[in-house]
């Protein structure tokens, strides 16, 4: 994507280990947000693609912001799964949009699938603890 800012695209204020390798984008898009990012040159492996631990940060960091909205507090992750299917390139404009499959009263069921345009580069799924 040229300009995802002008596409509705909002950066995540996210200090900390997110600040490091972001920026991470989010927009709203129905119940939840969708979030995405610009595969740069500091995300590569050494094979020049996204590296896994990137994108398992991203999906992460993704799926942990859903899964606090829908439980309306803070949130752990608890369990994570992911399975790579292809790679990102460097450019690819990463996108996810996280579904919540479940919610009870102490966890937040998630998955989810990365898509780099119509192509899939990996799909997730995991379990988020619902803290207080």
């Amino acid at each position: 994507m040229s300009d995802p800012l002008a596409a509705g695209w909002q950066a995540t204020d996210d200090p900390g280990f997110i600040g490091l390798v972001g920026p991470i984008l989010h927009r709203s898009c129905g119940e939840h947000d969708a979030y995405a990012f610009t595969a740069e040159p500091k995300h590569a492996n050494l094979i020049n693609i996204v590296h896994g631990g990137m994108l398992m940060a991203f999906a992460d960091r993704a799926f942990g912001r859903t899964a606090w909205q829908a439980a309306g507090r803070s949130v752990a992750t608890i369990q994570f799964d992911m399975q790579f299917v292809s790679g990102a390139k460097m450019g690819d404009f990463v996108e996810t949009r996280p579904e919540v499959v479940r919610r009870t009263s102490t966890l937040v069921f998630m998955r989810g699938t990365l898509k780099a345009g119509e192509r899939v580069v990996a799909n997730a799924h995991g379990v988020w603890k619902i803290l207080g």
